[in-house]
């Protein structure tokens, strides 16, 4: 791994941010399973702080993804929600789309109110992503703190680490699989969408299901003229092959 202008490795650099920032109580780290997680762990077990690992069960995560969390992170605690994807889509009478990912803050963004929170998140995965600074309060409640250790990290310096530490990671990765999140998520856009329908047919199944109930919820409650979908596969159909400028235009969430 390169060194910087101190003759420090990154790796080194990020267990020295862990140590500074580290509060009495101990870090709430952000777990997914994905590389970059498995990065922030390894550098807090190597720092020696005091910690509490925690993922998010989503309900719509690869069960490959699942089962390998499972397997090798046995002492990662699970956050299960309230109510699965399924049951928030027939609750909002909709699918997530781009603009109106209610999924984001009731799965995945949960967890670690008021702690300093430890993510695996870097500046090369996104624009939105590059805005974000190493430590800020984060802006649904200035109690709770988001520290990025590996903020400055290429995804070449993530995959490294990986390897030159013989840290476990999912197989879907040496599928070709880039980035591994939830399960259709429509923020992928509608070629990974569909491939995520072929690889996971029983999920898919799921989201069209859950859309029927949710038109036929709409119907039963008088709403639904709030719509142009006649039918739940009405929905799913657009909700795969829609452009992104044809997303309702309503309150944008998150980044």
């Amino acid at each position: 791994m390169d060194v910087d202008l101190f003759g420090k490795t990154k790796d080194e650099t990020a267990i020295e941010r862990i140590k500074t920032f580290c509060p009495p109580e101990g870090y709430y780290v952000a777990f997914s399973g994905g590389k970059d997680s498995i990065v922030i762990l390894d550098l807090v077990k190597r720092s020696g702080v005091k910690y509490d690992a925690h993922y998010n069960f989503t309900s719509v995560d690869p069960p490959e993804l699942t089962k390998f969390i499972r397997e090798n992170y046995p002492d990662v605690e699970w956050r299960r929600p309230e109510k699965t994807m399924f049951q928030l889509i027939v609750k909002h009478g909709f699918l997530p789309t781009r603009k109106m990912r209610y999924c984001c803050s009731e799965l995945k963004e949960a967890g670690g109110e008021g702690r300093f929170v430890l993510l695996g998140i870097r500046w090369a995965e996104s624009y939105g992503r590059s805005k974000r600074k190493m430590v800020e309060a984060c802006f649904k409640n200035n109690r709770t703190f988001h520290e990025r250790p590996i903020i400055d990290w290429t995804d070449k310096d993530v995959w490294d680490y990986i390897k030159s530490n013989n840290l476990s990671y999912p197989a879907l990765y040496d599928e070709g699989w880039k980035r591994i999140g939830c399960v259709m998520c429509p923020m992928a856009g509608t070629a990974q969408m569909l491939k995520h329908e072929k690889r996971w047919p029983q999920i898919a199944k799921a989201y069209k299901n859950s859309a029927i109930k949710a038109v036929e919820k709409r119907k039963k409650d008088g709403k639904l003229k709030e719509t142009n979908f006649q039918t739940g596969e009405e929905m799913y159909h657009w909700w795969i092959y829609k452009p992104p400028k044809d997303d309702p235009d309503q309150t944008v969430m998150f980044e």
